[in-house]
């Protein structure tokens, strides 16, 4: 079985286009199913934040309606309590090694937006991952922990890649809406990749070989899914 590093935000709030703190975190389905269907699948799991500081749960992704329910809302409260002890002592990852792992799984929530994207421990670890060929699959705003991958001479890792990404619409209709400080699909698409996104609040995975994306947290499943399919080839 292989060993995946899950990459997760260490912010706990984003600064807004008006100045203002925007509390946030990670995404608790992203997380939690992400996480779940890899360990069920047999994979290990290590999960890695900037410092080694706790990832904090974006409070909204518990709430019922955006949960999907209040049943899958108290799902995602259960199982993020039952892996709290690795939830409070997260690798560091300034010292995790890209060869120790098979694949680097990034959930979001608007967390990346703060921290992930400007990065350099991040940033190296993705450039040696990819030299590797090893499985990278960011999803929703996952992918702006893309932003980082820049090598010395500014070249963007993923220039001319295909991927997915939360769109500027579901951002503006569902996610921060238009005091948004910046938008991933606009950012990735400046530093040349390839966007391929679907409809609003659907699944939908982009592969470009060891490249693997999600659009929104309804992806987070089948992300996962494809992550398991690309490891087992």
């Amino acid at each position: 079985m292989a060993n995946v590093l899950m990459v997760v935000s260490a912010a706990d709030s984003l600064t807004m286009r008006d100045g203002s703190e925007h509390p946030t975190g990670y995404w608790a389905e992203e997380l939690v199913v992400s996480h779940k269907t890899l360990l069920d699948a047999g994979h290990t799991v290590h999960i890695a934040t900037p410092g080694g500081v706790k990832p904090t749960v974006d409070q909204v992704s518990l709430l019922d309606d955006p949960a999907g329910g209040k049943e899958r809302a108290d799902g995602f409260r259960d199982y993020i309590a039952s892996i709290d002890a690795e939830l409070s002592a997260p690798l560091v990852l300034a010292e995790v090694n890209a060869e120790s792992y098979d694949a680097v799984v990034m959930p979001g929530g608007h967390g990346p937006m703060t921290d992930l994207y400007k990065d350099t421990d991040l940033g190296q670890l993705l450039i040696a991952a990819n030299t590797a060929g090893a499985i990278i699959a960011p999803f929703c705003h996952g992918p702006a922990g893309l932003l980082s991958a820049v090598d010395t001479d500014g070249k963007f890792a993923f220039e001319g890649r295909r991927l997915t990404v939360f769109t500027n619409e579901e951002e503006l209709n569902g996610g921060t809406g238009p005091n948004t400080p910046w938008f991933v699909e606009d950012a990735l698409q400046e530093k040349g990749a390839i966007i391929e996104n679907a409809g609003a609040w659907s699944s939908h995975v982009v592969r470009d070989g060891n490249l693997i994306t999600g659009q929104n947290p309804q992806s987070s499943e089948d992300v996962a899914k494809e992550v398991i399919k690309a490891l087992q080839q």
